[in-house]
């Protein structure tokens, strides 16, 4: 039987590319970034050895749950096979309800596939990571101001982001600072409402989010099957069998 193909409208999340070291001497020029290696690097080294991960090939994917509130932190070695689940963040806040951001000032947190793409080590919330929102999909749904700025941060509070308390962003900022010390240009963040799995999907079939989510379930569901993201097309987009 032909295998089905499901083109998904998400960006290629994953990009590689040389080493840069330069990339960490710059973080580390700023005071918060320099105390979060020092308090956290030790730790965080020995975990990775004892993973068989090494920091000079590290490569990390995060996806996080609004049922649930969490965050999860999966690395592997550049390029070989299956991640493993380094690290679970609890969310310390949340805002919004189930279902897509799709304006600004809606205090939802999005939903879907997205990629580290700032840093900023100067957050007014300790540390943080900026995800690009809104991605190609969310401005397809043609709404004239679908916000934006939105951060995995320290601290407690949100109205959008996700919040995994200053501790919990100093590890993830060392990490992701690494994994892009390492090569990785685009961290990939999924955010999806909960587990997408058949079961939990159907119980939602009545919810107006039913098809967004169904939309979404597929890379969700070759995750959980592989342990690995999909593979994309020429397009860039992912391509579920």
């Amino acid at each position: 039987m032909r295998a089905l193909l499901l083109l998904l409208l998400v960006p290629v999340l994953i990009g590689l590319g040389p080493a840069d070291a330069s990339f960490r001497l710059e973080q580390q020029r700023y005071p918060r970034v320099r105390a979060a290696y020092a308090a956290r690097w030790p730790a965080l080294q020995s975990e990775l050895r004892r993973r068989g991960l090494a920091a000079d090939q590290l490569e990390l994917y995060l996806r996080a749950f609004k049922i649930g509130r969490r965050v999860e932190v999966w690395a592997r070695n550049r390029g070989q096979g299956r991640y493993q689940l380094l690290r679970r963040y609890a969310l310390a806040g949340t805002s919004g309800t189930l279902g897509p951001k799709r304006r600004s000032g809606d205090g939802q947190v999005p939903e879907g596939c997205y990629h580290v793409d700032r840093f900023n080590p100067s957050s007014l919330y300790h540390l943080s990571l900026g995800l690009n929102y809104p991605n190609a999909l969310d401005q397809a749904r043609g709404e004239p101001n679908p916000g934006g700025d939105i951060f995995i941060h320290g601290s407690n509070v949100t109205i959008g982001c996700l919040p995994i308390t200053d501790a919990g962003i100093e590890e993830l900022y060392v990490l992701a600072v690494e994994a892009r010390a390492a090569g990785q240009l685009e961290l990939p963040v999924h955010i999806f409402p909960f587990e997408l799995n058949p079961t939990d999907l159907e119980a939602r079939w009545a919810s107006p989010h039913h098809d967004f989510w169904a939309g979404l379930a597929p890379v969700y569901q070759y995750f959980e099957a592989h342990r690995t993201l999909p593979p994309t097309d020429a397009a860039g987009q992912y391509v579920v069998r």
